[in-house]
């Protein structure tokens, strides 16, 4: 059994069913997300984001004067999965959520958390839906892709000018959704694409898609999905020939994209926040996960400032109660690893930002201006 599944298992375990401790004893807590499939590479950056915030934590006397029990929840980036994980979370008695990543996991399992009054604080869900559904204890770190998309689409626009651009998406409510708002935001430019087409999670073969990219003459494509996918259409694009630069969103911040496309993946640009690991109130969490032999990259440093973010609620409202904790969520500003914050009546952060960054030789940076 590989580290990553053995701890899985060892997750699984401690949701479905395994030795806890007494109620009184502990505050439970959860972090949901992919720790399997395609998509697993993210869950591993939330998985070490929480087990190291709720350390953290619990070192410096947890949360309300009690420790906090960390629980898993495995979505597999799968809407069906992402409710049942959800509902075994509830079973638990869990008081928050941190997850999920996906949005196509996180917007369904939010029902699920409403209607069982559990706090929900996405790290990585950017689809504009999930804070819109009316939901009180639902809540996101991280921007949206209306922002995103808007960001993406400024840049297509200004150096692309001549429209002869493709827009991928792989039909998942983050997908389309980022490819949605980055197409709306190239044609109010007076750019409009020659391609908008789509691709199914989990292919492989790209061939015919690559084929009528180079008929076309493309000059840049942008992929709305994952890193698996979006790494293969790279590597496929180089294969046949076709030097258009690969454009995505923060999907493609990890490691395992390079890892996918090798050299295919040079120039690759994406947009994402500004790197948190360059902001001072980060440096000595950075550090210390450095120390530990882990690079705190992508959503790690997000996931520790949602957990975070509960934590100094909880502690302003005395209380873990969702509509105490809720209340002071929206009446506060929130010191975090990521920096600091507060949100709108919908559960927004209220000053997100994008940028761009490029891969270059393996390793991503943002692209100065």
């Amino acid at each position: 059994m590989t580290l990553r599944l053995a701890l899985v298992a060892a997750a699984a375990l401690t949701v479905f069913g395994g030795t806890a401790a007494r109620a009184d004893d502990s505050i439970k807590i959860a972090v949901a997300g992919p720790f399997t499939g395609s998509t697993a590479s993210f869950g591993e950056q939330m998985r070490h984001g929480a087990e190291r915030a709720v350390a953290d934590l619990n070192a410096a006397g947890g949360v309300l004067g009690k420790k906090v029990e960390l629980l898993y929840g495995d979505d597999a980036c799968d809407p069906k999965q992402a409710v049942a994980a959800a509902n075994q979370i509830a079973k638990s008695e869990a008081k928050f959520v941190a997850g999920h990543f996906c949005s196509g996991s996180s917007i369904p399992a939010s029902a699920v958390y409403n209607e069982e009054g559990i706090l929900q604080i996405s790290p990585g869900s950017t689809n504009p839906k999930f804070t819109e559904q009316g939901f009180k204890n639902v809540f996101r770190v991280c921007g949206r892709d209306d922002q995103q998309g808007a960001v993406a689409g400024a840049y297509l626009a200004a150096h692309y000018k001549s429209g002869n651009v493709a827009i991928l998406n792989d039909k998942s409510a983050y997908g389309r959704g980022l490819a949605d708002d980055t197409k709306r935001t190239l044609n109010a430019a007076g750019v409009v694409e020659v391609l908008f087409e789509a691709y199914s999670a989990g292919e492989k073969d790209f061939s015919a898609l690559v084929s009528k990219l180079k008929q076309a003459q493309i000059d840049a494509v942008f992929v709305g999905g994952y890193h698996t996918e979006a790494g293969l259409i790279a590597r496929q694009m180089r294969d046949q020939g076709l030097q258009a630069p690969v454009i995505g969103g923060d999907a493609l911040m990890t490691s395992e994209y390079w890892g996918i496309t090798g050299a295919a993946g040079e120039g690759t640009l994406m947009t994402f926040g500004p790197d948190p690991r360059n902001k001072p109130e980060a440096k000595a969490v950075a550090d210390a996960f450095r120390k530990g032999g882990y690079e705190p990259e992508g959503y790690t440093l997000y996931t520790y400032a949602a957990i975070q973010t509960w934590a100094q609620a909880a502690e302003k409202a005395h209380s873990t109660d969702l509509e105490k904790v809720v209340k002071q969520l929206h009446a506060n500003q929130f010191d975090t690893v990521i920096g600091s914050f507060g949100f709108n009546d919908k559960g927004d952060v209220t000053s997100p930002a994008y940028v761009v960054y490029q891969w270059h030789e393996g390793k991503y940076a943002e692209l100065k201006p």
